[in-house]
Formats: C-alpha cells, sequence, structure tokens
C-alpha cells in the first residue's frame, strides 16, 4: 500500500472507530462485535507504524500513549471552574428563586412570571476541564483551586466516553476554534465494585466511594492503569468558545450531545420551579439504581443572556445552585477497635461502633484502614463519630466528634505483636504486617480460603470451618498440602462422612487443570486480582517464562506498573514459593492455558450476566462456559450488558436488567443455545 493509499484508508479506519467507540460508550448502541472491533484497530495501528508520519494526535490509537510520569504539571483554566451554593430543602430553593426572578424583574407587575430552569444530575465524581482547538482534544486539567489544576490529558485521553475529535454532524455543526467543556469523570457503580473486590483479593486498600475511586484513577501516574479502569464521563457546560454562541442552557447540552459528549438523557427542561422540585424528588426516589452517584440536582436559569444578567458572586454564580438530597450519614459511638489480619500479614484496626440504621441499612463495623488514617482522624474507643454508607458499600468514619469525646480515651496504636500468632510486627510503608509470612495460621487460614474460592481453585466443600479445622489439626501447612489429604486425615474432621470425603477428595482431584490466570489469582499475590492475572496468563501463556521474569521485564507489560511487577517479581523470587509451587506440580496440579475454542461460539459478542440459582451446575462452571461460547461475563448490570440468565431466586439484578429492557433467558434456554460448545 502506497503512502496515499495508506493516507486514505487510516482516515476511514479512524473515523469508523471513532463512529464505533461513540455508539458504545456514549450511546450504549454497540453495532460490533469486540473481535471485529480489535481487528480494525489492530489495521490502524500497523499502518500507523508503517507510515508513523500519518499518526495523529486524535488517532484512536492513542489513547493509551507513552509511560510512567513523575507528577502533574500545573495548568491555568481558559475561565474559571466555579463552586455551586448547596441548598438542602425546598424552602432554600425557593428562596433562590425568588431572588432569581427579583434579579431579572419578573417578581411584579407586568413581568411578573416563572422561570424556566434546566434540572440535572449532580454527579459525585471528579470535575474536569476539556480544551479541544478547531475539535481536537489537546488538554485536560483538573478543577484544583478553580483558577489552576493539575494536568491530566494523558489519562483523560483514556476515557473512551472523551471524543478525542468532536463530530460535525450536530446541531451545532463543526466545532471551531478554542473550546473549554466542563464535566464529571465518574465511575460506573458495577466498575466500583468489581474494582473494590479486585482491590480487597489483592490485599489493597479499597476505595471508600466511587468518587474516590474516580479522583484516583483520574491521578494515576501510569496512564495504564486508567485505561484499564472503566471510567466515564458526562459533560455538562462550556466554559469558554471562541465561536458557537448557545441562546440557552438546554441548546448547550444539545450541542454537547451532537459533538459527541456522554450528556444525562434523564436531564429536564422545567417551565416552572414546582416542575423543577417535582424533578428532585423522583430522582432522590431511584437515586440508588442508577448506574453512578449523585448526591442532588442542579438547577441552573435556561437563557443564556438571563444568566449574565445575574452575574456572578467571587466563586459561585448567582444563576446556579445544587438542590441537595439528605446525606447517608448517622452518628454513633465506636464500642471497640480491632485489629484484623489479612493473608500477606498486612493489620487492618477496624472500628466496632454501636449498630446504627443509615439510609435502611445497619451499620456496625467500619474500616480505619491503617495507623496513619487512625492518626489523622484520631479515633478513639469510646468516641462518638458520624459515618457514612460511602458508595453504599463501604460504611467508613467520616469524623469525630471532639467535643462529646468521653474522658479518659487514648490513642490507639496497632500493636507491635501480632494479635493472632504474637510474631513481630514491622511496618512498610502505611501498612503494618506480621513478619510470621505463611506460618502465621491467620494468614495461612484466609491464604487457603482465598485459594480454594470461586473465582480462584472453586473447590467445593472446603468452607472457612474446615479450612479451620484443617489449619489447627496442623493437616495443612501450605497450599500444597491440600492435594496430599487422605480419608483418614478427613474422618479425624467435624461433619465428615464417607460420602462427603469423597465428594471432598473428588472436587481436589477437579480442581488440578486450573486456568492459568485463576491459578495466578489464587495464589494471593499481593496487587494480583483478576484483571491482572489475566494480563499476565496472556503474556506469558505458561507459568515458566513468568516465574523467571525480572522485575524491569513485568513493567514493559502494558497494564503492570512498579508497584505490581515488584510484587510478582518478590513473590516468584521467594524460595519458599517456589518450593510450594514445586510441591503443588509434583501433586499434578497443572495450570492450563485457556486457548480460543476451536468449536461454535454462538455467544459471540454478548456480554453476560448470571443471577438467581442454577440446577444443572455450579455458576462459576456456566460463567466459563458462556466464556467458551463466545461471551463476555459481567459482575452488575449496566446498559453494556445484552443477556441475563435468571435462575430461581433472581432479585435486584433481574429487575435492573427488566427495566433497562436487556434479553433475559433461563437455564434451559441457555443450555440450549450452547449445546455443542467445548
Amino acid at each position: 500500500m502506497d503512502h496515499k493509499q495508506a493516507r486514505l484508508r487510516i482516515a476511514a479506519l479512524a473515523a469508523e472507530i471513532r463512529e464505533h467507540d461513540h455508539r458504545y460508550y456514549v450511546l450504549d448502541q454497540p453495532t460490533i462485535a469486540d473481535a471485529a472491533y480489535d481487528k480494525l484497530l489492530r489495521e490502524l495501528g500497523e499502518l500507523e507504524a508503517a507510515h508513523p508520519d500519518l499518526r495523529t494526535p486524535d488517532s484512536p490509537t492513542q489513547r493509551v500513549a507513552g509511560g510512567l510520569r513523575k507528577g502533574f504539571q500545573k495548568v491555568r483554566h481558559l475561565k474559571p471552574m466555579l463552586s455551586l451554593d448547596s441548598l438542602m430543602s425546598e424552602a432554600e430553593v425557593r428562596e433562590f428563586d425568588a431572588r432569581v426572578r427579583k434579579g431579572l424583574g419578573l417578581d411584579e407587575g407586568l413581568f411578573a412570571g416563572d422561570v424556566a430552569y434546566v434540572a440535572e444530575p449532580k454527579y459525585d465524581g471528579l470535575s474536569l476541564e476539556l480544551v479541544y482547538e478547531d475539535g481536537v482534544f489537546v488538554r485536560a486539567s483538573t478543577r484544583g483551586n478553580g483558577e489552576t489544576g493539575e494536568d491530566v490529558t494523558a489519562n483523560v485521553r483514556t476515557i473512551r466516553a472523551v471524543p478525542l475529535r468532536l463530530r460535525d454532524d450536530g446541531p451545532a455543526g463543526a466545532a471551531k476554534g478554542t473550546m473549554a467543556v466542563r464535566g464529571e469523570a465518574l465511575m460506573p457503580l458495577p466498575e466500583f465494585e468489581a474494582l473494590n473486590k479486585r482491590l480487597i483479593a489483592a490485599e489493597q486498600e479499597p476505595f471508600a466511594s466511587a468518587r474516590n475511586s474516580a479522583a484516583g484513577t483520574v491521578r494515576q501516574l501510569d496512564p495504564a492503569i486508567t485505561a484499564s479502569r472503566r471510567l466515564d464521563l458526562y459533560a455538562y457546560d462550556i466554559m469558554h468558545a471562541d465561536s458557537h454562541p448557545m441562546p440557552t442552557q438546554w441548546a448547550m447540552l444539545e450541542a454537547l450531545r451532537g459533538w459527541g459528549f456522554h450528556v444525562e438523557s434523564s436531564a429536564q427542561r422545567c417551565t416552572t420551579l414546582d416542575q423543577a422540585v417535582a424533578f428532585h424528588a423522583a430522582l432522590g426516589e431511584k437515586r440508588d439504581r442508577l448506574p453512578y452517584e449523585i448526591d442532588g440536582i442542579v438547577l441552573k436559569v435556561d437563557d443564556r443572556t438571563a444568566q449574565q444578567r445575574l452575574g456572578m458572586r467571587s466563586r459561585s454564580p448567582r444563576w446556579a445552585v445544587a438542590f441537595k438530597f439528605p446525606p447517608r450519614e448517622e452518628f454513633t459511638q465506636v464500642q471497640d477497635i480491632v485489629v484484623q489480619v489479612g493473608r500477606t500479614g498486612k493489620l487492618t484496626p477496624v472500628a466496632q461502633l454501636r449498630p446504627v440504621d443509615v439510609s435502611g441499612v445497619t451499620v456496625s463495623r467500619a474500616t480505619l484502614h491503617n495507623q496513619d488514617e487512625l492518626d489523622r482522624k484520631d479515633v478513639r474507643i469510646g468516641d462518638w463519630v458520624r459515618v457514612r454508607r460511602a458508595g453504599d458499600v463501604i460504611p467508613e468514619v467520616v469524623e469525630v466528634l471532639i467535643d462529646r469525646r468521653p474522658r479518659g480515651t487514648s490513642r490507639f496504636e496497632l500493636p507491635a505483636k501480632c494479635p493472632v500468632c504474637g510474631a513481630k510486627v514491622e511496618r512498610e510503608g502505611a501498612a503494618h504486617r506480621c513478619t510470621n509470612g505463611l506460618a502465621g495460621p491467620a494468614q495461612l487460614e484466609r491464604h487457603l480460603a482465598h485459594f480454594v474460592s470461586r473465582g480462584a481453585m472453586d473447590i467445593t466443600g472446603l468452607g472457612d470451618r474446615t479450612v479451620q479445622q484443617l489449619i489447627e489439626k496442623k493437616l495443612v501447612e501450605d497450599l500444597a498440602d491440600l492435594y496430599h489429604l487422605t480419608p483418614i486425615d478427613l474422618v479425624s474432621l467435624e461433619g465428615f462422612a464417607e460420602k462427603s470425603i469423597d465428594n471432598l477428595l473428588a472436587a481436589i482431584e477437579a480442581s488440578k487443570r486450573p486456568r492459568l490466570d485463576r491459578f495466578l489469582f489464587a495464589l494471593g499475590i499481593e496487587h494480583v486480582g483478576d484483571t491482572v492475572a489475566r494480563l499476565l496468563a496472556e503474556h506469558f501463556g505458561g507459568l515458566a517464562g513468568l516465574v523467571e521474569t525480572s522485575e524491569e521485564q513485568l513493567q514493559e507489560i502494558r497494564g503492570i506498573g512498579p508497584e505490581v511487577a515488584a510484587s510478582v517479581a518478590h513473590f516468584f523470587g521467594s524460595a519458599r514459593n517456589r518450593k510450594v509451587l514445586d510441591r503443588l506440580a509434583k501433586a499434578g496440579v497443572r495450570p492450563q492455558v485457556d486457548a480460543r475454542p476451536k468449536g461454535p461460539r454462538p455467544l459471540e459478542g454478548e456480554i453476560m450476566v448470571f443471577t438467581g440459582g442454577l440446577e444443572t451446575m455450579p455458576r462459576p462452571d456456566a460463567q466459563r462456559l458462556a466464556e467458551r461460547a463466545g461471551a463476555k461475563i459481567a459482575g452488575g448490570i449496566s446498559r453494556k450488558v445484552t443477556l441475563v440468565v435468571a435462575g430461581p431466586g433472581a432479585g435486584s439484578k433481574l429487575d435492573d436488567a427488566q427495566r433497562l429492557g436487556i434479553a433475559v433467558i433461563d437455564e434451559a434456554t441457555f443450555l440450549a443455545r450452547t449445546k455443542g460448545v467445548q
């Protein structure tokens, strides 16, 4: 292909891929299978590699570029990113409306009347400025102090909902000159929950809220980590534009939508304040069913000329306010602080709370993370604290009520010796760890429970109580000991008879051919959740190459940062761990490369969720069957999901699927559709 042909083909491929990105990430209406999309992207990358002078900054191949950065540069916003006054009651909102009408001369005489408002969800994410030059994305920055923020261009470029080139077929036509768009980076709740599960499995600190996870993801020094987490972005304001004057706020939203931005579809133009108040109430009722976190609504005067007449205060506009929802917080007392020991030896302080109802959920425990967090908040036994259901997932202590602190309380310090085995505790960065390794019963118990769990080796019949007995009786002192258990060993355990012994030994035998990524996840390597395990499995294709790989070589893999690389290299460099791996291999454990099946793939392109019970097989087996049939498995319901398998006991996931119009089938239909899949 000559240079001219390459230019034409590159332009055509880039346009086609942008259209597919827009349909998938903004419209939620994909029209192409992932495999076909990957083929287009691969062809574009190969052509650009052969003709590097034809690669443009807005090419779809440039979503992730560059390596690890040292920090973020400061950048001055084109226009100040103002904050909003927050109102908590309908009475306060009506006072705001009265001020607006008075400011516009609409409160008396012939000119008396209602003001039209645009009501939008108030996102609980990270506010960003996106700058475009003649429709091409050039810069992104955080809000910072409102005047100056951090340059996070490389990371925001990885967010697929952010158009790298604006469309020109919308109501406003092609974008001209310099334009600054304000939007909110969000982490969808299903992705937030999945991310926290991966972090917990890798013995890392989970994020306290979806907002914190979005902010932490955008501020990663490695753009590959940002790219690996599915962030979304909703645009809602044009802060600056050399052209394209907008007569109304509503017209601005339509223009942003036409240029290819994700714009909230539930936003509403309200011709009266009563309509806006009703919008607030309706959105509050369905708040818990939304795929992202909101904490209220934003009311903006629709007429842009009226906005200019009303003007600004020093830090906020007079024409817009936030009408917040009631907080998901309550006050309670810390009855005790206990220290848990994780499977990597990490000590975590946990506040035991006087049980309190927070938005319909009884909260009795809250993580305090580490000693630094304890010191920062100065949480003590006996304190009265404000607790929050952060993101409806992890209860957190927001603050201590110092004025209610009982006399005689003292600062809490993590112990110098492990509370379980008595071994020395050492500090590593922000973490305190037991130095006893897997010889410590608390670590071995949690490590073994993780190893046999679903998603890992999936050994049924090894519940928490059984694991505990195996360790107490010293029948299992490392992972490989599982594969040397005999009927004589098991008969001594409580609750085991001939049939249960046979079932457990059969399950252990069946686990000897795990998928490689599941085996790596099962090993409990710090920072290695299922996503990183899959990256390693796909890159190495076997255990032998991974075991001998250096930390530097691991960092060359896209999606593997220095912290993960160091952890993996340390794990496989340990003589003790190598001994366990050798014993596992001698016991017949042979991880399998999950090669693409050659048979039929009737579920190619489907994104599936399983909910409720299954009668013919365990859910992990059904999920693996679906993957072999070409489907991808999702953890929760979102607009990306295309198919749900619902069995007996299906609950809220089935309700959400039906509300979104997602196809739902039963187990019999699923088995019929996957018949013949190997």
